[in-house]
């Protein structure tokens, strides 16, 4: 019975608050206040809670393991990640230590891990984010979704210190955990693509790198992070991720469940939580002046930082184990962060536009790593966004002799093209920065094969106002999207799934005439 209560409240809370524009996570926040208020009404008894816990772990494990599963080297070995994540994890703390000390009076050392823990930014809610923009493999997505691997990295080595476990003599077996890696890629390609994929990763994140790690007197979530990173550079280990996204979703659903369930919050954590937002710009604003150091343009460093400017559920994971005191505060204070996140993100890119003339003049005066170009040179057919129809297209018009360029704002997209000998540039559809420099003289036609329907409509318009009024024709899943690209200027807009069967009505036609003639 008391299941069906925790999945009522979970579900209606979570439904209210994100029909308002914010994240669920907010709502079962609430449903666990909720709960403890009606605690003795409802009976939620020790065993209850315990149940509750164990829910509440296994979501932590699952998201570590997801966590791994993103651990490549690529993405993090870079300046303005490694240093950026680093320095701002620095800076931070000291920024928070002495607001904990003036507004709580807990014992320094206790004060410093709630400082490290309000440090660390929302992975959850910065890869949502990111994820419902269409901007996650972008190039300032890379950045803060790379900075948040860092600052969970750094999150396990805290609490791996702080929790004061001796290891037994069995944890030097660690070391010998690469050797396993074939045999795990072995397992992964034999799993399918179905039940038995998702049982795999049940089995690595919790049973073999949690239990077993902890078996060991290690840490189970560091087990659960190392097993996902061995896996991460498997080609289907994006694909393990998706499989396991509902079920750690739904389990995480308990973690939040179980801090609100914990305690109610009282007037001294309102006004810590309070203070905590109002240093949340503070926050943003060293991510955006350490991004600029590492010579990031200043739209890169904007909307890094955005995505950064709020508090981690990650650091309720340390607080769990580490200071269970605190645990009511820091809930309140994250929960108010993803209210103020959620709205800043929304007009991310409008509030840019606006700041634009006063941050442009910050960035530093040599070449950035997302730097975008400047002419086109003599190229006649230009394709933006180089994906599996981007691809197509390019490969199809550069065999029949036409002079070829293309443009996209992930950088892994543009060195697996680069490396497969395809003409290819960074550049972000989005930023108007692109639109005001960009010259393309001798371009006859525009393929816009991005997968965001807005990045096409900007892009139409934005062409059609620097006055090029040569061809330009898109691809769309669905016909009000079609009409929007075409209403902003294009010249033809294809269904996407209406092409693909007439190309395949086609090419069976074309057998039968063959067969017949033959």
């Amino acid at each position: 019975m008391i299941e069906a209560t925790w999945i009522a409240f979970a579900f209606v809370m979570g439904m209210a608050v994100r029909s308002i524009g914010l994240p669920p996570l907010i709502g079962y926040l609430a449903a666990g206040f909720a709960l403890a208020a009606a605690g003795s009404r409802l009976g939620i008894g020790p065993l209850d809670s315990l149940i509750l816990d164990h829910l509440a772990h296994l979501g932590v494990l699952l998201l570590l393991f997801t966590v791994g599963l993103k651990l490549k080297p690529s993405a993090l070995l870079r300046p303005e990640v490694i240093g950026g994540g680093l320095l701002h994890f620095v800076l931070s703390s000291l920024l928070f230590l002495p607001v904990i000390l003036l507004v709580l009076d807990p014992p320094w050392q206790q004060a410093l891990l709630l400082a490290i823990a309000l440090s660390f930014s929302s992975t959850v809610l910065a890869a949502k984010v990111l994820e419902g923009k269409r901007e996650l493999r972008a190039f300032h997505g890379r950045v803060a979704i790379g900075v948040l691997i860092i600052q969970d990295l750094i999150a396990l080595l805290v609490m791996s210190l702080a929790s004061g476990k001796v290891p037994s003599a069995w944890a030097l077996l660690v070391f010998a955990l690469p050797l396993l890696r074939p045999l795990l890629f072995r397992l992964l390609d034999a799993s399918g693509h179905e039940e038995l994929m998702v049982l795999l990763g049940l089995l690595l994140a919790l049973v073999i790198g949690g239990y077993g790690f902890e078996s060991v007197g290690l840490s189970a979530e560091l087990g659960a992070l190392a097993f996902g990173a061995m896996l991460a550079k498997h080609p289907r280990a994006g694909e393990l991720a998706n499989s396991l996204w509902s079920i750690k979703e739904v389990f995480l659903v308990g973690f939040f469940l179980q801090i609100g369930i914990g305690g109610l919050p009282d007037v001294d954590t309102l006004i810590f939580a309070a203070l905590m937002a109002l240093l949340l710009p503070l926050k943003g604003a060293l991510f955006f002046g350490l991004f600029l150091i590492f010579r990031l343009r200043a739209r890169s460093a904007f909307l890094s930082s955005v995505s950064l400017t709020n508090y981690s559920e990650f650091g309720l994971i340390v607080a769990s184990v580490l200071l269970p005191a605190y645990l009511v505060p820091l809930a309140i204070t994250v929960a108010l962060s993803f209210v103020i996140s959620a709205q800043l993100n929304r007009f991310a890119n409008p509030l840019y536009e606006r700041l634009a003339h006063r941050l442009i003049p910050l960035e530093r005066n040599i070449r950035h790593p997302d730097e975008q170009p400047v002419s086109l040179g003599d190229a006649q057919i230009l394709v933006m966004g180089m994906g599996r129809t981007g691809r197509a297209a390019y490969d199809h018009l550069a065999h029949q002799g036409w002079n070829m360029v293309s443009l996209d704002s992930d950088p892994q997209v543009i060195q697996l093209n680069g490396e497969a000998g395809r003409h290819i540039l960074f550049a972000d559809a989005e930023d108007p920065v692109f639109w005001q420099r960009i010259e393309m003289p001798a371009v006859e036609a525009v393929i816009l094969a991005m997968n965001d329907p807005e990045a096409k409509v900007i892009s139409t318009r934005k062409l059609r106002d620097s006055g090029f009024d040569g061809l330009i024709v898109s691809h769309a899943m669905y016909d009000d999207i079609a009409q929007r690209i075409q209403d902003a200027g294009a010249n033809r807009t294809y269904l996407t799934m209406s092409e693909a069967g007439a190309g395949l009505a086609e090419h069976v036609a074309r057998d039968l005439r063959a067969r017949r003639e033959g």
